[in-house]
């Protein structure tokens, strides 16, 4: 079965950058669609990014142009690179892939955006 592990969290400063990375265990983004999602403490896990098998990258409004979303196939690895980092990204950054007819989630990695 594949496993994802994310990895690159720490504590930054507002306006900071940092680099997640998702390794997966098998070459897998290449064709299956995966995304990065993230959990603020009290509320809901939500999509921020994904990419198809395509390599397309997309992003809801709160990232566009402060993210990046990248994959990197000969090394079974995804990256999120996060730009002029906000308050409100505080987080716990997850990565997923689609699979046929179930979901695999990496552990987490803790973002935390400070004053």
């Amino acid at each position: 079965q594949v496993q994802l592990v994310e990895s690159g969290g720490g504590l930054v400063q507002e306006g900071g950058s940092l680099k997640l990375s998702c390794v997966a265990s098998t070459n897998i983004f290449n064709t299956n669609g995966m995304g990065w999602y993230r959990q603020a403490p009290g509320k809901a896990r939500e999509l921020i990014a994904w990419m198809s098998s395509f390599g397309t990258p997309n992003y809801v409004d709160s990232v566009k142009g402060r993210f990046t979303l990248s994959r990197d196939s000969a090394k079974n690895t995804a990256h999120l690179e996060m730009n002029r980092l906000k308050l409100e990204d505080t987080a716990v950054y997850y990565c997923k892939v689609g699979m046929n007819g179930y979901d695999v989630w990496g552990q987490g990695t803790q973002v935390i955006v400070s004053s």
